[in-house]
């Protein structure tokens, strides 16, 4: 699965929301500046050959839908990022996120206890 960019993410967050959109549909989401209508459909067209996305034709409409999901997409991202800027380490996310403060009291503290829910899981 390719990496998007922050243009095509920004279409596939709109489009995996919706579901299946036309163009236009999606257009109507954007935040302003809007892209030109033109622009989106390019994007579209390129989401297609990378595999993330599907149409069917209704005439001369396409109605797009998503072939990858969300939470595919995500998992494949994150472990990426974690690869590439964490050693591959859970451990030195948290960390950092601890260490930039992206983490509040009660944050943690939840955590903590997944962990330990987690930890009694495995014992059962």
């Amino acid at each position: 699965m390719e990496q998007l960019t922050n243009n095509e993410e920004q279409v596939m967050a709109i489009i995996w929301k919706m579901e299946k959109a036309l163009i236009r549909e999606v257009l109507k989401r954007f935040p302003d500046p809007k892209p030109p209508y033109t622009t989106l459909a390019s994007v579209i067209k390129q989401l297609e050959k990378k595999g993330f996305l599907d149409h069917i034709t209704y005439g001369n409409t396409h109605q797009y839908f998503p072939l990858i999901s969300k939470k595919a997409y995500r998992n494949k991202s994150f472990n990426q990022m974690v690869k590439n800027y964490f050693d591959g380490s859970a451990q030195n996310v948290l960390s950092f996120m601890v260490k930039e403060k992206k983490l509040s009291d009660q944050e943690l503290k939840e955590l903590e206890k997944m962990v330990e829910n987690f930890k009694n899981e495995k014992k059962s």
